[in-house]
């Protein structure tokens, strides 16, 4: 039970509360501050050069150049967030002379936020923006459930999941102009004859294989024959690739309603997409189950073979499977049976297919695609003239998540997201953890205990006061 409302003081100082291992604000704030900028310059240039690479090409010195820039303002906007947080927490105490569950942290998270944010570039704020909003909301939910006030529904995150992906692809078949990001991930899952404009050039795409093609396949598989001695093995596998090749023509030569964008057959259109899309995330959890267990398979090598059957292996590979098979096929279906293409095909076709993240359900995937959504929704709404812009949304809306989950980092660390709380001690160098919660026990959440719980469930710890200054 709450004994004090959020409104209500408690008789405590910053060096009490904030920096109880030194009394001067501003020491306390500066070792903050330069532990910050080192966790932070490691974590952006990983971050930086990993999209560097990702370019597949070799980096030019404008790109040296702004990867460079980059680092260096990402570096100073996440430093300036949490140096500030703890200079705003000491100057309320200051102008107001107390604290209350207001002013402990969520208000000057929030100007902290505020002014953090100002310094990183404008075409990363965006993307802050949904990242932390999407936390922020999974913190809100369990601070609600944990005062009882909701109750976690069912396979909630697969629903969440299947109605906001439903309006990405809505707006992925009827929109022609699409330059976010997540439009490329469509493309790149669903395939991009299901996006607009791809129709009205479906009398060009190919019924079969042209001719060739298979001659040009027949002469690459014909040229390993004359050169090699035909063994027994080496004859089956040639079989087997003739064997797999003509069934592949033979299903591609299959029946493609008129009205359908894609090339080949309906058939060959569900299965290509789905058995690609299987192999894919199949693979990328194999390897990270074999990177992750690298030391174990390197003593015990008879391991590989658990890892390449185990469930979890194919969990990844069902959803992406399951989610392209299924849209494409109900999107063929529903052109057959009305005879014609419709971006209001994505709704039951995305809703369905939607249910195939059961395979894979995720918190954070889920909440990312509904924010995305609801961003995509809000722009296009704008254009239309439906509502007002509002000036400095991102901002804003950065600001508040932050300051959520920071308040719940110092009021109710149990209902902070575990990797979350994790970032937070690494980036203050456990200051996080060492700013003492007692005081804050008279608001009656239990802070003390549940910091003592959090600290054990993510195996950080406090660190000697003399080692924080």
């Amino acid at each position: 039970m709450v004994v004090f409302s959020k409104y209500q003081t408690i008789p405590t100082t910053c060096v009490e509360y904030v920096h109880p291992w030194t009394e001067s604000c501003s020491i306390a704030a500066t070792g903050l501050g330069i532990h910050a900028i080192q966790e932070s310059f490691r974590v952006y240039v990983t971050v930086y050069m990993l999209a560097l690479i990702m370019r597949g090409r070799i980096p030019t010195k404008k790109d040296i150049k702004q990867t460079l820039l980059g680092i260096t303002i990402s570096t100073l906007f996440l430093s300036t967030n949490g140096c500030a947080f703890s200079l705003f927490t000491c100057w309320v105490r200051k102008l107001l002379g107390n604290y209350n569950a207001l002013t402990v942290s969520f208000v000057p998270a929030f100007f902290a936020a505020y002014v953090a944010i100002l310094l990183e570039r404008p075409s990363r704020r965006s993307m802050l923006t949904l990242y932390v909003t999407n936390v922020a909301t999974e913190t809100l939910f369990r601070m609600a459930a944990w005062r009882g006030l909701v109750r976690p529904i069912p396979h909630g995150q697969v629903l969440i999941f299947a109605t906001s992906m439903t309006a990405l692809l809505y707006f992925y078949k009827g929109r022609k102009a699409k330059r976010d990001s997540i439009y490329g991930l469509l493309r790149f899952v669903v395939g991009p004859y299901e996006e607009r404009g791809y129709a009205e050039n479906r009398e060009d795409l190919p019924s079969l294989a042209s001719p060739s093609h298979v001659e040009n396949s027949e002469r690459i598989t014909r040229r390993p024959l004359e050169r090699k001695t035909r063994s027994v093995k080496y004859n089956i596998i040639v079989a087997f690739y003739k064997l797999y090749h003509s069934l592949v023509k033979s299903v591609q030569g299959l029946n493609r309603h008129p009205t359908c964008p894609h090339p080949f057959s309906c058939t060959y259109y569900v299965l290509h997409g789905a058995g690609k899309m299987f192999a894919l995330g199949y693979g990328l959890q194999v390897c990270l189950q074999i990177l992750m267990r690298m030391k174990r398979l390197v003593r015990k090598p008879t391991l590989l073979p658990k890892l390449l059957i185990h469930k979890n292996a194919f969990r990844l590979g069902g959803f992406l499977a399951g989610f392209s098979g299924i849209f494409r096929l109900m999107s063929c279906l529903l052109r057959r049976f009305f005879n014609t293409d419709s971006k209001f095909h994505a709704i039951p076709a995305g809703l369905l297919a939607g249910l195939a993240f059961g395979f894979f359900p995720d918190n954070t995937i889920a909440l990312y695609v509904m924010w995305k959504s609801l961003q995509i929704i809000y722009v296009d709404s704008i254009q239309k003239g439906y509502v007002p812009e509002l000036p400095g949304a991102n901002i804003l809306l950065y600001s508040f998540s932050t300051a959520v989950l920071f308040h719940a980092a110092l009021l109710e660390p149990q209902n902070l997201r575990p990797s979350y709380w994790k970032f937070l001690y690494n980036i203050s160098g456990s200051r996080i953890a060492a700013m003492d919660r007692k005081p804050l026990d008279a608001f009656g959440m239990g802070t003390s205990s549940a910091l003592v719980e959090v600290l054990a469930k993510t195996r950080t710890s406090l660190l000697p006061y003399s080692e924080l200054l």
